[in-house]
């Protein structure tokens, strides 16, 4: 090779090989470093994985690389052995995860801070050279206190609880620290209110004592903002990591996380990418909540599983906590793989709000409604507002209404672009599509015979106005995904500090929100929860009622959980009245042979063209057919929502039975999909989804 030193690079691209470059002469490189290459004519920031390499292609058709990438800090063995692991597991492309961990705006970032401190660097040489020539005292003072304004701060060490731990919550953390020495992972039942944010703030400061890192996940942007604070009593330097953060704090932290020093991280599933190099704890609060599960893009991965690989590699313990488990985590308690600690007592006395289903239907014949509202929750709503009391009232859907109907012809106005009804918001007007974004005006009237539009169904905005208008005197917002970022967390401080007296809300207000004054919690229609095509609906619709149910009656005070329905004889009611039926579940899982006695592997096809996708997923169900045992292969079929911007969908759902040859039938999958793609010329219309939420 005449001396040559070739390398090979991971660039966040959707590749199944990791392409090799040759390192100019006089130039050291190891693995982890940052590099510049250009690819496919396109300039990319790419990281060393191997290096150096004995080439296993053409020598002359290598590129040079372009150059490292100066001041930018290398990524740790670790991190890409992570990184390979995850990509193995969830059939992506290691590129795919390394644009998770490091997306461009990252990088961007990274390259501003290299910037910033040549900038700083020259500017503190400066003043020192100034400092060195000046001939007054006063003036030597005033450089001097330049410099040291320069200077970063030191950090604050922690401070104590925010109170004791109760008997209960002292055994909870013993049976913890036993399943920790036995290297499990730990799995935390405790109902709400039980105070498991005490026992992880216990935990944590332990681990920071011995001088290690703790990462405490949670599953919503708005539950990070309000544990901050809590957080943050007991943990002045603790440190958020989200999305909703600004690029130039994302890196702040990143560049905390990378010093090794210990720290605590509060964050969302992204934080798992943080270039970790000294955790002792992961927390994975509310673990069964789904919104830990990526959809799109790649890696479709799920932060309490990847938490646990990730916890495996950096030696940390893992701890897992929720009122309302996943039967997935409950299966793997019941099998051994996670030791269960139960919390069954909450930290301050009281039981659980007692359950009122209110039967919408009949109500209704009886003349008890008023708009979205039985006269029966108007009256709890009036109750609770005289004696000072909070109210949170869910419903599943955002916007005025979900969709709006002519009143003459009956046309139901869809989106142009997918399969769905488009949604009426207010203020201003307009119709909305919440898969693609697609949005047109509003003027009320059929598009086909010029009749009036009658809205169907009540969202948000629309039971916030028959609310105001109710209760004129009432203080009201609404929470949801219409809500603007920058307000999101003023909504969530004013109710905290009682200065709301109800809150509507989509799912986000179900979370593990603490809110002392809150006494009544109420679901409105609750049949579009029930309605879910499935076979987790039933369990998450329990979970989430449960969880609501917890939001009430906090601190001793009694609270009320009312629902809406028009089922009340739904058996998922019978259940909430009931106790743990989980067994029961995990029974009917087994029967049906659903996860967790099987795992899913998802295969979803889009293509513009519907003739071709109908083709190509019939083909390519043939071919899998051929290659698993035989009731493994389900479809293809259209899901509910068959086409999104101007793309048809179909899914094909592979079920493999938990067995030795589980890893290596995933494999087969994953190689006989990219031979199809290769075969058809059918790239990127394909992607696998393991593990579907």
């Amino acid at each position: 090779m005449d001396g040559k030193k070739f390398i090979q690079v991971i660039l966040p691209l959707p590749l199944a090989w990791e392409p090799y470059y040759a390192v100019p002469e006089g130039m050291d490189l190891a693995v982890g470093d940052r590099v510049k290459v250009h690819f496919a004519r396109k300039p990319y920031s790419a990281v060393v994985s191997r290096c150096p390499v004995e080439p296993q292609t053409l020598i002359d058709k290598i590129l040079p690389l372009d150059a490292p990438e100066a001041g930018l800090p290398a990524i740790a063995e670790s991190e890409i052995a992570f990184w390979r692991q995850l990509a193995h597991y969830y059939l992506c492309s290691v590129g795919e995860v390394y644009k998770a961990a490091y997306p461009s705006m990252k990088i961007q970032s990274e390259e501003t801070q290299v910037r910033k401190k040549a900038r700083l660097e020259e500017r503190i040489a400066r003043l020192k050279e100034k400092m060195e020539k000046a001939r007054r005292e006063e003036t030597r003072l005033r450089y001097q206190a330049e410099l040291d304004a320069l200077a970063h701060p030191e950090k604050a060490r922690p401070e104590g609880l925010s109170h004791a731990l109760s008997p209960a919550q002292k055994k909870a953390l013993e049976g913890i620290h036993d399943g920790f020495r036995q290297g499990k992972t730990v799995l935390l039942d405790g109902v709400t209110g039980s105070g498991k944010t005490e026992i992880y703030l216990a935990l944590a400061r332990e681990v920071m004592d011995r001088g290690r890192s703790v990462l405490y996940l949670v599953p919503e942007i708005a539950l990070s903002r309000q544990l901050e604070q809590r957080v943050g009593a007991a943990f002045p330097e603790v440190m958020v990591y989200h999305s909703g953060e600004s690029p130039v704090r994302r890196r702040e932290v990143a560049d905390e996380v990378r010093r090794a020093a210990p720290s605590i991280v509060l964050g969302t599933r992204s934080a798992l990418f943080l270039p970790h190099r000294n955790l002792g704890l992961i927390i994975v609060d509310e673990e069964h909540d789904s919104s830990y599960k990526q959809d799109s893009p790649a890696p479709r991965y799920h932060a309490r599983e990847t938490a646990i690989m990730l916890g495996i590699l950096q030696g940390a313990s893992v701890l897992l906590g929720s009122a309302t488990p996943s039967l997935e985590s409950l299966y793997n308690a019941e099998i051994g793989r996670f030791a269960k600690v139960d919390l069954k007592e909450r930290y301050y006395s009281g039981n659980e709000a007692p359950l009122m289903v209110i039967d919408t239907v009949a109500e209704r014949r009886k003349n008890g409604m008023a708009g979205s509202f039985s006269l029966k929750l108007l009256a709890e709503i009036r109750r609770t507002l005289d004696e000072g009391g909070q109210t949170i009232l869910l419903r599943a859907r955002r916007s005025y209404a979900p969709s709006v109907q002519c009143s003459a012809c009956g046309h139901i106005r869809k989106c142009p672009h997918c399969n769905v009804s488009l949604s009426l918001h207010r203020n201003p007007d307009r119709l909305v599509c919440h898969y693609c974004g697609h949005t047109e005006p509003y003027d009320g009237l059929c598009p086909d015979c010029g009749e009036p539009l009658v809205p169907l169904g009540a969202g948000t905005q629309r039971i916030e106005e028959e609310l105001a208008a109710i209760f004129p005197e009432a203080r009201i917002a609404r929470l949801d995904s219409d809500t603007p970022d920058k307000e999101e967390a003023g909504v969530i401080r004013a109710f905290a500090e009682g200065e709301t007296d109800i809150l509507i809300g989509t799912q986000m207000v179900t979370k593990g929100f603490d809110f002392s004054g809150l006494s009544l919690v109420a679901v409105l229609q609750a049949d579009s929860i029930l309605s879910q095509q499935d076979f987790r609906a039933d369990e998450r619709a329990i979970q989430l009622f449960e969880q609501f149910r917890g939001r009430s009656g906090r601190r001793g005070k009694p609270g009320l959980f009312i629902i809406q329905t028009r089922e009340p004889s739904h058996h998922v009611f019978a259940r909430l009245e009931g106790t743990d039926d989980s067994a029961q579940l995990l029974e009917e899982r087994r029967q049906f042979g659903y996860p967790p006695y099987t795992r899913i592997v998802q295969l979803m096809l889009r293509d513009p063209n519907e003739k071709r996708v109908n083709y190509m997923a019939m083909e390519l169900s043939r071919t899998l057919s051929s290659l698993l045992p035989e009731g493994c292969v389900i479809g293809p079929y259209a899901p509910a929502v068959d086409r999104i911007a101007e793309q048809y969908i179909r899914h094909i759902r592979l079920m493999l039975p938990r067995d030795r040859q589980l890893t290596s039938r995933k494999d087969a999958i994953a190689q006989s999909v990219a031979a199809f793609e290769k075969e058809r010329k059918y790239n990127g219309h394909i992607a696998l989804d393991v593990d579907p939420a």
